[in-house]
């Protein structure tokens, strides 16, 4: 079951597309944190969802917003996603151990090896303050984002 609102989001140290370690702590006191997590690279609702943020980019990604995108796949498979597709945003590799950050937001599916579609909005202090989970198959709507960032 994910984290609900109003819980402190759980910390991590996750490899991005280009081998650079990102916590989610170093944010803290700085930016609010739009932290996606998504099934696979290169499949076509994923690919979708991510080109969308990276169509609205300055709506997840400015002066107090960071988007981090995780995935399980491995950092060689993000790295050539994001050039492929154009993605200026962190993409994050929760491939080993594998599904650790998954399963710590509670959007590991186990039977799948992959996260679901969660999405958590996470001020400045850590604490969730909005969160959307889909299935598999279903895409979320990113002016949900908007909405909750602006009631920050």
């Amino acid at each position: 079951m994910a984290i609900e609102a109003g819980t402190k989001a759980p910390d991590f140290e996750l490899k991005d597309n280009h081998g650079r370690t990102v916590r989610l702590s170093d944010f803290r006191g700085e930016k609010n944190v739009v932290l996606l997590f998504y099934p696979f690279a290169f499949t076509g609702v994923c690919t979708g969802e991510l080109c969308a943020l990276r169509d609205e980019l300055p709506a997840f990604e400015n002066d107090d917003t960071q988007l981090l995108a995780v995935s399980n796949d491995s950092i060689h498979t993000l790295r050539v996603f994001a050039e492929q597709e154009g993605l200026e945003y962190p993409l994050l590799s929760d491939f080993w151990p594998h599904g650790e950050t998954s399963r710590a937001y509670g959007v590991f599916d186990e039977d799948k090896g992959c996260a679901v579609r969660g999405t958590f909005v996470i001020d400045k202090e850590g604490v969730v303050r909005w969160t959307v989970v889909n299935g598999l198959p279903d895409a979320r709507d990113l002016n949900d984002y908007v909405k909750a960032l602006e009631a920050l």
